[in-house]
């Protein structure tokens, strides 16, 4: 099953997609959020209404979540890019839920800013709490699906600006694209296999596979519910290849630019930047 929510801010419609059609959830569903993972979604469409969703606003596919964790320097080529040193236990942060936008929706450039970079990653959403989980095996039963999300960030802000934490460069407004849907665990074989990218103006930019991730999903969400509790409708980044501006290769994002990121089964996200 894929979710997705379609409709302007603050008015989103839940839609489910199955079998390449669309249906309209709304109603006893409420919306794509925690109550709603936590009793398992939907097991079939029927009973529900078809709907057409040409020239419809694609939302986030999921409403605001309670908090949003991020996992930092995950992918060696990405650690040796920002000159640091390959972790030996998951790095991690936060970022405010209100900085989530939608698929197709205007990225804004901070003001002051002149470091604004792109981070294509595979987000995972749960569907119960996860806390204390006794092994890696016990993390599927957890999850309600997988997303595509680009983890926006201003460089200046994140490392020079920061006081040694990463969030005053990653919670700036619209810096969470995330979109189009959300895949439940069924149609994806291997979360460890799956081809990521980002291009920005349609050259791209990272060309990678989570399969180079230093911690796998489950090794970092079973690592993580020793230290915290995650519930249903979280959101949890795990981390960026190389191919980013920090690196030095490409410049950084200026108002007029459109960036985008993919993950294979998962689509896609092409943002227009403006000016804040």
């Amino acid at each position: 099953m894929k979710y997705l929510r379609i409709g302007r801010p603050g008015f989103e419609t839940p839609v489910a997609l199955a079998d390449g059609k669309y249906y309209d959830l709304s109603g006893p569903i409420g919306d794509i959020d925690g109550e709603f993972l936590q009793r398992g979604g939907i097991a079939t469409t029927a009973g529900f209404p078809e709907i057409d969703i040409a020239g419809q606003r694609i939302a986030p596919p999921i409403a605001k979540p309670s908090a949003i964790v991020c996992i930092g320097m995950n992918y060696a080529a990405h650690c040796a890019e920002s000159g640091a040193e390959p972790p030996a236990e998951p790095v991690v942060f936060y970022k405010h839920p209100n900085t989530i936008v939608g698929p197709n929706d205007d990225v804004e450039i901070p003001r002051a800013s002149t470091r604004t970079d792109w981070e294509v990653e595979l987000g995972v959403v749960f569907k119960k709490r996860a806390s204390y989980l006794e092994s890696e095996e016990a993390v599927l039963d957890c999850i309600a699906g997988f997303l595509v999300a680009n983890d926006l960030s201003e460089r200046e802000f994140q490392i020079e600006r920061s006081g040694g934490q990463f969030s005053k460069g990653k919670a700036c407004p619209t810096f969470t694209p995330l979109g189009p849907y959300l895949v439940t665990p069924d149609e994806i074989a291997d979360v460890q296999g799956l081809r990521m990218w980002s291009k920005v103006n349609g050259e791209i930019r990272q060309d990678s596979n989570t399969k180079d991730m230093i911690f796998s999903v489950a090794r970092i969400i079973h690592h993580m519910s020793q230290f915290m509790a995650f519930d249903p409708g979280d959101l949890l980044l795990t981390g960026t290849p190389e191919g980013v501006a920090l690196s030095g290769r490409f410049p950084y994002l200026k108002a007029g630019d459109t960036v985008e990121v993919g993950i294979d089964g998962l689509g896609h996200t092409s943002n227009p930047t403006v000016q804040a």
